[in-house]
């Protein structure tokens, strides 16, 4: 082979091999975001205080606080970024929104680049969840998706948030807001620890096996004896942190994860625990804070309709996800409402090629 054609040859075969090399891929498999407006706070609101991107969280008489997950390698980021858009956008006091978010610490760097350059001007902290925490106390579930360490880093939010904050609002990813988020920071918990919308009608005993409700083994069967307990969704949750420290919280639902270790007395992830330890002791919220179930139920993810009622929250909790389907061009009606707050921006957008 002549010298210039070998140059040539090598040239090429350079290209083609950091074309298909993991670093090269991994990065145009990127998520990108537009960046998102600056929404400021209105005249009957306190003078903001200055979170953004410190290493405290000093906590502010009027902020609004508020814990999410963030999960950079999945779809789920993108539902993040659009849950934390519609909070700003709704919010009378935007810049006096705090946001704390949950990630595994090997993509803070990512997740910080993302958050950054999204919101330029959002509060908020990020702080790092090790999935050895629980990866020992989590079961199989229905589906893959509930079985992930993030799903059950709430269970740990008061271990992992600073004691300055005393009340946190968790939020799932697969919703978005319409409504003032701090018209649901200021309900009364009153004695309680736990505030969400409850679902008293909801069959209960859907939500655990046969075993469980087994007049063989009264140790399980007995756990609800003294209570009136109801399905909640724990998507959405008002927490009074101090009072989840003071009574040690985190440890009565490791204790339950560890019993459906050995004995499976449920199904769904990580949901069963928080209604063994709190169902009937919950903070009733107006259900118009969760009108959750639009992604359908767990298997399939058909389109649902909206419960009766006004809505301040719409949550796809269930299979399908806005994103998926509203990218498969397979959407139902309500993931319309969803689409206005996505800021991903599709490859073919921002593609050179």
């Amino acid at each position: 082979m002549k010298p210039n054609l070998r140059l040539l040859a090598t040239t090429i075969a350079a290209v083609i091999l950091l074309v298909l090399s993991p670093t090269h891929s991994a990065a145009n498999n990127h998520p990108q975001f537009n960046e998102a407006p600056a929404f400021r706070n209105g005249n009957s609101c306190s003078p903001p205080q200055h979170h953004h991107n410190s290493t405290t969280a000093a906590a502010a008489a009027d902020d609004v606080h508020i814990a999410m997950t963030l999960d950079y390698s999945s779809p789920y980021l993108r539902g993040s970024i659009a849950a934390v858009l519609s909070v700003l956008q709704h919010s009378t006091c935007p810049e006096n929104t705090v946001f704390h978010f949950l990630a595994t610490p090997n993509h803070h760097p990512q997740l910080h680049t993302t958050i950054t350059t999204t919101f330029p001007y959002l509060n908020f902290h990020l702080y790092s969840f090790n999935p050895a925490t629980v990866n020992h106390l989590i079961s199989t579930s229905i589906r893959r998706a509930l079985d992930q360490p993030l799903n059950y880093a709430r269970i740990y939010l008061a271990d992992l948030l600073p004691q300055s904050v005393g009340r946190i609002i968790y939020l799932d990813s697969d919703l978005i807001v319409v409504d003032d988020i701090a018209k649901l920071w200021r309900i009364n918990l009153n004695s309680h620890v736990l505030g969400a919308p409850e679902y008293c009608h909801a069959n209960f005993s859907h939500y655990f096996t046969p075993k469980f409700w087994s007049n063989s083994n009264p140790f399980f069967s007995t756990t609800f004896r003294n209570r009136k307990p109801c399905y909640f969704n724990t998507g959405v949750m008002v927490i009074d942190l101090a009072k989840w420290r003071n009574h040690r919280f985190t440890q009565k639902l490791e204790y339950w994860m560890s019993i459906q270790k050995r004995y499976r007395i449920y199904e769904l992830g990580s949901l069963p625990p928080f209604l063994l330890v709190f169902a009937g002791n919950v903070e009733a919220v107006e259900h118009r804070w969760n009108q959750h179930g639009l992604g359908g139920d767990n298997l399939e993810g058909l389109c649902r309709d909206l419960h009766p009622g006004p809505v301040s929250l719409l949550h796809w909790s269930g299979k399908g996800k806005p994103w998926l389907r509203l990218d498969a061009k397979k959407a139902c009606t309500l993931d319309y409402l969803w689409s206005p707050y996505d800021l991903y921006r599709h490859a073919s957008l921002y593609s050179d090629g």
